[in-house]
């Protein structure tokens, strides 16, 4: 009986660390997402429907304050990589996406006022 409980216990401690690392955030996640924005970011013009559908993803993967704020942090590194961004189309990109997002896309932006 005391076998049972304990292995109970450990299915249930495997289930919940299984949920907890599924929906942490990570910058490889936010770049992929973000890849098929760099030439709008970069050249202007229209983002495409790649672009786009990243940003959604991003936006509905970044749903605890923790994830926003690990997503802000990523996205800052990910702009900063690029001398050649445009901050105008970095400020307008979810509205040309048709979304509005709670995770700046900025190299200057304070990740820790994100909420």
């Amino acid at each position: 009986m005391k076998a049972i409980a304990i292995l109970v216990l450990v299915v249930l401690v495997v289930v919940q660390l299984a949920m907890v690392a599924r929906g942490a955030i990570t910058c490889g996640q936010v770049d992929a997402n973000l890849a098929p924005c760099v030439p709008f970011l970069t050249q202007g013009g229209e983002p495409g429907a790649a672009c786009c559908s990243g940003v959604k993803t991003l936006n509905g993967n970044a749903q605890s304050s923790d994830d926003r704020k690990t997503a802000c942090n990523c996205v800052k590194a990910a702009a900063n990589r690029y001398p050649n961004l445009k901050d105008d189309a970095a400020q307008s990109l979810p509205s040309k996406c048709g979304i509005s997002i709670n995770i700046p896309i900025s190299r200057t932006v304070n990740c820790d006022t994100i909420s």
